[in-house]
């Protein structure tokens, strides 16, 4: 009796030492435990993905690929994986469960005080994963246990189990169980087999032991081990479980694929998005939507490439990007993977010269075939001007071993190429309120990340002209008024330096309409205009659209297109002429919401008003707009009307002024559109080291620029109309593909009379040749017998006198 007593004693002795060490721990610890209420407003870091206008991805950019998923969405078999491989006893512990502590224990004891597993439940290791670190010692093991404690009084199960699968870490940068399934299997979570969802239920014990893209067999032993609990716990029955087991290891990494392929676009939502939220904008899971829509971004994808190969084609061949004959199959596959594709140019090993063409050895490991026809344009590239002979035969071009670039075309043939030297950039806006429609900054962005639709600050050439005869109209001078397009010289006594500005021909015509001046680009036209109306009336003018008045040069070479502007610039200037007159703000982001779907901000920009609308609508003070502010959509104001800068008269007579540059200019070879609401011009600087063609319809403004980063010559025989149209051409015509022709309505205040060609006067009846033209009320020229000879009006010859020179330095 003695004995029991002592030992019931000492029972209790050891009880009470334990429950007087747990409540002490208790009052220690639990001071200084978060509260397992935060549990339910926690937010899980959820990457930054942006959006096209049609709600395709871009891109997505976060360290963490994480998508939550609700309790009510996980599938049951991946819960009764998951329990199987982690709690068994998950439904019936209220926290912690003893006979998995006393299993760690053991283990402790006998490993001489080593920590082998921390016997812990699902519900524990929420509390460590949002809680506490991953350090091993008694002191966490202990708050870990309290933590749980609290949790399971607070929270059910379900939510439990919730917090658990979205925050866990399975590998490969995935956090949570639907980011896994992505990454592993490349579709969602309830569309996995029974068996992928028993291998990822098996990632979370040891996410790089267990992972089935770098140790497969490792990751079948669990996964089937997984499968067998199942079935043992009756979870499954044998049917399932024998069809799991068979399953093969299919795991392979997938990452998010972007659905259009806008790099540069994403790049400057992301930077746009980083400016507003700091590091935050890569963590609180921001749904961006762009102002683009994904068939008008591949459009000008195709546009800017095949433009660019164009050129480049046409001016040779430039070599092989290295030469390693006599190397074997392997060492060519292990500098292969040293390669990029760029834009779908993709590297590749010639192995085979034929007489039918080439076989070439591409990064997949292929050998596949070259076609000669493909060959046959690439002449050797001597210079920019000249080429070698035309080839004869695939070995005129290349050897064994050479490094070359191969492209796959639609039917999955490849074709011999080259990565373009040349550059471009494509800018296209909405003009109504300055939404990017489409936007390229460059042949391949895996090549350069550099923007050159934004950052490229290049002379515009003759494409800036149309600003200049925009001052002019606005100030008096009609499309009929007469120029003297005639050689000029102009020094500047200080510098004893001369400039003879000539035409790009090096021809002159004597008198000439503005309107056929323009057509034309005669470039003295351009240079006497700007002398007529004063180079401070046009800096102040210009400076109108947009243009930083510094970046303008002081002088009359302004005329002829020498700032340096970038075409992102002249897209939103030239978006003036389009929408009638107002000005407007390039913008790319239209609308920013929550990882809720709350909206955050809602793009409202200064527009246009519609065409039909007979009183501009209520402007609402900019100061009360959420400019770069969050609002909620509910909250948006009526769009504010933007501010007018040109008379719409204006705008319409340059419009038509425009349109002749397509009907009879520089721009002809638009006409192959077939559409007669279109209006551009071409820029081309000195030497040809900029090609530029801008042009809109009601519906879009476009900008494109061609040239080398390092500015030099593209080609003596290279202008905007070569290199730049064709291009803007390719993504018009898809843009405009089924819109019926959209032109702004003629405004009121202007008339229409019949002029002489040859004073630019109203014509007299019977007068030969004469012609219609457009007029403001006010500016219509008299007739010929009310206007004394050599008075000088706006609708007459601007003066033609030379002898004064004008300092332009």
């Amino acid at each position: 009796m003695r004995l029991l007593k002592f030992f019931w004693w000492s029972c209790v002795a050891v009880f009470c030492g334990l429950l007087l060490s747990l409540s002490g721990a208790y009052l220690y610890l639990s001071p200084g435990l978060p509260s397992v209420d935060s549990l339910r407003r926690i937010q899980l870091q959820i990457p930054l993905r942006i959006y096209s206008s049609d709600a395709k991805l871009i891109a997505e950019f976060g360290e963490m690929r994480r998508t939550p998923i609700r309790f009510a969405d996980i599938p049951p078999n991946f819960i009764k994986a998951l329990l199987s491989a982690e709690d068994d006893n998950f439904a019936n512990h209220y926290g912690v469960d003893l006979s998995s502590l006393m299993r760690a224990a053991t283990q402790l004891l006998k490993s001489g005080g080593q920590i082998q597993s921390g016997g812990s439940t699902i519900t524990m290791q929420v509390a460590k994963n949002f809680f506490l670190t991953n350090e091993r010692s008694f002191s966490r093991k202990i708050n870990e246990i309290l933590l749980a404690l609290q949790i399971e009084r607070e929270l059910s199960k379900d939510e439990i189990l919730e917090l658990y699968v979205n925050k866990i870490y399975l590998g490969n940068r995935a956090y949570g169980i639907e980011a896994a399934a992505q990454v592993y299997y490349g579709k969602p979570m309830h569309d996995l087999s029974l068996g992928q969802m028993a291998m990822i239920a098996g990632l979370p014990k040891a996410p790089s032991r267990f992972n089935p893209l770098v140790n497969p067999q490792r990751s079948k032993e669990r996964r089937d081990w997984i499968l067998g609990r199942m079935y043992k716990l009756g979870k499954i029955d044998q049917g399932q479980y024998q069809t799991a087991l068979a399953e093969p290891i299919d795991a392979s990494y997938h990452v998010p694929t972007p659905e259009v392929q806008a790099p540069y676009i994403a790049e400057m939502a992301r930077a746009e998005m980083v400016g507003r939220y700091g590091s935050e904008a890569y963590t609180e899971g921001f749904h961006v939507t762009t102002t683009v829509p994904s068939n008008l971004q591949e459009a000008a994808n195709e546009a800017v490439r095949s433009g660019l190969i164009s050129y480049d084609q046409r001016h040779g061949y430039r070599g092989p990007e290295s030469r390693l004959p006599g190397m074997t199959r392997e060492a060519w596959q292990a500098e292969l993977a040293k390669q990029k594709t760029q834009n779908g140019i993709e590297p590749a090993f010639v192995t085979q010269v034929l007489k039918s063409g080439i076989m070439v050895l591409t990064r997949s490991g292929q050998e596949e075939t070259v076609a000669w026809d493909s060959m046959k344009w690439a002449r050797p590239f001597l210079n920019t001007n000249s080429l070698g002979p035309r080839p004869q035969k695939p070995d005129d071009v290349v050897q064994v071993g050479d490094l070359i670039r191969v492209l796959r075309q639609p039917d999955g043939n490849l074709a011999f190429s080259q990565i373009p030297a040349a550059q471009g950039a494509l800018v296209s806006l909405d003009p109504k309120n300055g939404a990017i429609r489409a936007l390229v900054g460059g042949f391949s962005f895996e090549q350069s990340n550099y923007n050159r639709a934004t950052q490229a600050k290049r002379q515009p050439g003759s494409s800036f002209k149309p600003f200049i005869y925009s001052a002019a109209l606005d100030k008096g001078y009609t499309a009929a008024t007469l120029v003297n397009d005639a050689p000029i010289v102009f020094a500047d006594d200080n510098l004893d330096q001369v400039w003879r500005p000539k035409n790009d021909t090096n021809t002159f015509l004597g008198p000439i309409r503005l309107r056929e001046a323009l057509y034309k680009s005669r470039n003295l036209v351009s240079i006497r205009l700007l002398q007529a109306i004063g180079i401070d009336y046009a800096l102040d003018y210009v400076s109108r659209f947009g243009f930083n008045k510094q970046d303008l040069p002081r002088n009359l070479s302004m005329a002829l297109g020498t700032a340096n502007l970038a075409p992102v610039e002249i897209a939103g200037g030239w978006s003036t002429f389009a929408n009638g007159g107002y000005k407007i703000q390039p913008y790319l982001i239209q609308s920013i919401h929550s990882r809720n779907g709350d909206p955050l901000y809602i793009a409202n920009p200064p527009s246009a008003p519609g065409e039909n609308d007979d009183q501009p609508a209520t402007v609402v003070d900019p100061a009360a707009l959420a400019e770069n502010i969050p609002a909620p959509a509910s909250t948006v104001p009526t769009p504010a009307v933007a501010e007018r800068i040109v008379d719409a008269r204006t705008t319409y007579i340059l419009t038509s002024m425009l349109q002749d540059v397509i009907k009879r200019g520089t721009g002809r070879r638009a006409l192959a559109m077939g559409r007669g609401d279109i209006a551009g011009k071409t820029g081309t600087t000195n030497e040809s080291k900029d090609s530029w063609f801008s042009g809109f319809n009601a519906d879009y403004m476009t900008t494109v620029w061609t040239g080398f980063d390092q500015p030099e010559s593209l080609g003596s025989h290279e202008f905007g109309g070569t290199v730049a149209l064709p291009i803007w051409m390719s993504y018009m015509s898809a843009a405009l593909k089924d819109k019926p022709e959209h032109m702004l309505p003629e405004p009121p205040g202007l008339l229409t009379l019949r002029i002489d060609p040859v004073s630019g006067r109203a014509a007299s009846p019977g007068t030969p040749n004469a012609y219609f033209e457009v007029f403001k009320n006010e500016d219509s020229p008299p007739p010929m017998n009310e206007l004394d000879p050599g008075t000088s009006a706006p609708g007459s010859p601007l003066p033609a006198d030379d002898a004064a020179p004008i300092d332009l330095f």
